[in-house]
């Protein structure tokens, strides 16, 4: 359930009895593990671990306004739940969290990127604190940055520009009444440079 909450504080005193005492159990785990450059604060309704603007300025692609989050954490309407955005965004790191929960003997409630149970002791904490303590900082940002150029984007989330449309464009007169003699010199260069001449297209 998304809080109202400002605070973390606040969160936790909004809390039945036995879910703050869970939740309480799994952050002491987080905050044990967590890399110094990232802060705990409420986002999204819930208790967040994010990589704050003083050290990633760009922030979140989706909303600069807010820091990029790697965790969070949540009293649900019927779970606990754990978010691990790394875990989440890396295959490897998957791989080895699932063969590391599975080697506790405990049942993984997983989805994308959150880890569901019903109460901490049904959690591999240990598990969790690992998670968390394998993605510094600095690890994290990037791999955002390195996710982001898979998908075509610059570090703020940006579409980039194919380098072929980039050098046509560096190539297209201004004016679009060109004269014979500026069509002549813009083919040559185009020869030049071993590229196909201003205002035609490759064969597909």
């Amino acid at each position: 359930m998304k809080s109202k909450a400002t605070t973390v504080k606040a969160y936790l005193a909004s809390l039945p009895a036995d879910r703050r005492a869970g939740i309480e159990a799994v952050r002491t785990v987080i905050r044990r593990n967590l890399d110094k450059h990232y802060e705990e604060s409420m986002l999204y309704g819930m208790i967040g671990y994010a990589v704050p603007h003083r050290v990633w300025p760009l922030g979140y692609h989706c909303d600069p306004s807010k820091p990029l989050m790697m965790a969070a954490l949540s009293s649900q309407k019927n779970k606990l739940t754990v978010y691990l955005m790394s875990v989440y965004s890396d295959k490897k790191e998957r791989a080895w969290f699932q063969k590391a929960w599975a080697k506790t003997g405990k049942k993984l409630d997983m989805g994308g990127c959150c880890i569901r149970f019903t109460k901490a002791e049904d959690a591999a904490l240990d598990v969790i604190g690992e998670a968390i303590r394998r993605t510094p900082a600095k690890a994290y940002v990037d791999s955002y940055v390195q996710t982001l150029a898979s998908t075509g984007r610059g570090p703020d989330g940006k579409k980039l520009k194919p380098a072929a449309a980039v050098k046509k464009a560096a190539k297209k007169p201004a004016n679009k009444v060109a004269t014979k003699g500026a069509k002549k010199s813009t083919r040559s260069a185009a020869r030049a440079a071993k590229a196909p001449p201003a205002g035609r297209r490759r064969a597909r």
